[in-house]
C-alpha cells in the first residue's frame, strides 16, 4: 500500500531558467508538433480527411482545426490579448461541448479551410512567442503557455495516429522498424526498496496540473517486471483458456468481453496455428518478443491475476521510473534528468511499432527496470485522482473533470508519444475499457518487508 502526505515540498515557483534556451526550446517544439500534424494530415485525402473511421474517433479535419483553435484561444488571446481571428467556430472546436461521434456532422472547416487557419494561427503565434516575456504571469512564466499548446498539439497527433491504426485501407505511413536487439535474457524482475520518495513534480516548467505539487509517498517494497509484457507472455495466457475463465476478470471486465465477443488484442486474429495483427494497414505475424500492445486494463488485470501478480499502482510505478536510490532522490526520467535520446526510448513517431523487450539499456533505471518510457503505456492499477494540494490551471476541464473511478491512470507513454508530452511524472488515464489507444502493461507482486 502507498500513502500520501499533505505537504508540497518544492518551491510552487519551480528553479531558475534560462530565458534564451527556453524559447529555442519552445520554437523547437511547436516545429516538430506542427511537422507531424502535417504529416498525418497530408497523407489521406480529402474524403479521409472529412470521415469517421470509428465513432470513438473525430475525423481528422475536426483535429486539425481544434489544435489551430486552442493555439488561437491560449497563444493570441490568453497571453498576447489579440482579438478573436474566427470567433464562431470556437464550439464547434469545443472538446466538451461536440462528442466525438457527433462531430462528423457539425459544419467543419473544409480540409483547405483548416489547413490556412491552422497555418495562420501559428504565424502569429511565433511573432508572439519572439515577443513574449518569460515570466510576469504563471501562464507566461517559463513559457508554460507554448510548452502547453505544444504538448496539446502532440497529444492530437498521437489521436491522430490512433485513427491511421483504425482506418482500413493500404499503408499511407512508414517509419523504420526499431533496431533488432538479442532476446532479452535478463532477471525477470526488480526489487524496488519500501520507503517514501518524491513523487510529482513543483519545479518541471512545463508540468501539466494533475502532475503537481511533488510530494513524499511512502510505497512498501514491490517486485516490478524488468520489462513490458510481450506478446509471446500475452498468448500463453489465451492458450490456456484465459479469456474463457471467469476466474481472473474483475466482474465488470468479464461482463464486458462476453458482450463483446473480446477474445485476443485488438486487431489480432488467428490464422491456423498463428496471430496476425493488423498494423497501420499491414497484416504480419505477431511478434513475440515486443510489448503487447492494444489492450484494455481489464485484459491486463485478468494477464496480471493468470500470472499470480498484480498491476502495480501509479506510485509503485513512479518509484520504478524515477527513484535514484545512490542519491536518495526522485530524476526526471528513468536514466536521469537529460532529456529523451533516440538511445533511451521509443519516442515521437520514430517507430510504427514497440521494440523488443529488453531495448534500450541506455534508458533503464538506476535499479535496473527497462522501458518504461516509450513503447506502449502501461496500465497502473489506480484511479485517476489529484494530489495532495492539487489546483487545476489553467482551466478546469483538462485534468479535474476527469478525476474519479471511471478512468484508469496509465504511464510510460507509447512509441505515439513525442518528448515533449511525455516524462516521469506525466499522467495519462482513459476508461479501462479502452483498446484502441497503444497501451500494454506491466505487472508487480509485493515484497516482504526486512
Amino acid at each position: 500500500m502507498d500513502t500520501a502526505t499533505d505537504t508540497p515540498i518544492d518551491p510552487p515557483g519551480g528553479t531558475a531558467v534560462d530565458v534564451g534556451s527556453l524559447r529555442e526550446r519552445a520554437l523547437a517544439t511547436l516545429v516538430t508538433a506542427r511537422d507531424r500534424t502535417t504529416l498525418l494530415t497530408s497523407c489521406v485525402d480529402g474524403p479521409e480527411l472529412t470521415s469517421q473511421v470509428s465513432p470513438l474517433m473525430s475525423p481528422l479535419v475536426w483535429d486539425l482545426a481544434h489544435i489551430g483553435n486552442q493555439e488561437e484561444q491560449w497563444l493570441l488571446r490568453a497571453v498576447a490579448g489579440q482579438e478573436a481571428i474566427r470567433p464562431e467556430i470556437d464550439s464547434l472546436y469545443d472538446a466538451f461541448e461536440h462528442p466525438r461521434s457527433e462531430r462528423p456532422e457539425l459544419p467543419l472547416l473544409s480540409p483547405a479551410e483548416a489547413r490556412r487557419y491552422a497555418a495562420d494561427v501559428r504565424g502569429r503565434a511565433l511573432d508572439v512567442l519572439e515577443s513574449t516575456a518569460f515570466h510576469g504571469t504563471r501562464l507566461t512564466e517559463a513559457g508554460f503557455a507554448f510548452g502547453m499548446i505544444a504538448q496539446h498539439e502532440q497529444q492530437h497527433d498521437e489521436t491522430m495516429l490512433i485513427t491511421h491504426q483504425l482506418r482500413r485501407g493500404p499503408r499511407v505511413l512508414s517509419a523504420p522498424d526499431p533496431d533488432p536487439v538479442p532476446l532479452y535474457t535478463g532477471p525477470a524482475e526488480v526489487l524496488v526498496p519500501g520507503g517514501p520518495f518524491t513523487m510529482g513534480t513543483s519545479t518541471e516548467p512545463w508540468a501539466l496540473d494533475n502532475e503537481r505539487p511533488a510530494h513524499r509517498r511512502e510505497v512498501a517494497p514491490f517486485f516490478i517486471d524488468t520489462t513490458p509484457v510481450t506478446n509471446g507472455a500475452y498468448q500463453a495466457f489465451i492458450d490456456d483458456g484465459g479469456y474463457d475463465d471467469p476466474r481472473w476478470w474483475t466482474p465488470q471486465g468479464w461482463d464486458h468481453i462476453r458482450r463483446h465477443s473480446v477474445t485476443a488484442p485488438l486487431f489480432w486474429r488467428r490464422d491456423g496455428a498463428q496471430w496476425l495483427r493488423r498494423r497501420f494497414g499491414v497484416i504480419e505475424v505477431v511478434p513475440a518478443d515486443e510489448p503487447v500492445v492494444h489492450v484494455c486494463w481489464y485484459e491486463a488485470d485478468a494477464w496480471a491475476r493468470w500470472a499470480g501478480r498484480r498491476l502495480p499502482t501509479e506510485a509503485e510505478w513512479e518509484k520504478a521510473a524515477r527513484y535514484d536510490p545512490a542519491g536518495d532522490r526522485s530524476a526526471r526520467y528513468p536514466w536521469g534528468d537529460a532529456d529523451p535520446g533516440p538511445d533511451h526510448a521509443n519516442l515521437g513517431q520514430r517507430h510504427l511499432r514497440p521494440a523488443p523487450a529488453g531495448s534500450y539499456p541506455a534508458g533503464e533505471s538506476p535499479l535496473g527496470v527497462r522501458q518504461l518510457i516509450g513503447d506502449v503505456w502501461e496500465w497502473t492499477s489506480s484511479d485517476f485522482t489529484p494530489y495532495p494540494g492539487f489546483r487545476a490551471f489553467p482551466y478546469k476541464e483538462y485534468s479535474e473533470v476527469f478525476f474519479g473511478p471511471e478512468y484508469k491512470v496509465l504511464r510510460g507513454g507509447s512509441f505515439a508519444v513525442d518528448a515533449v508530452a511525455c516524462r516521469g511524472t506525466f499522467r495519462n488515464w482513459d476508461y479501462p475499457i479502452r483498446r484502441q489507444i497503444f497501451s500494454g502493461f506491466r505487472t508487480a507482486r509485493t515484497a516482504e518487508a526486512s
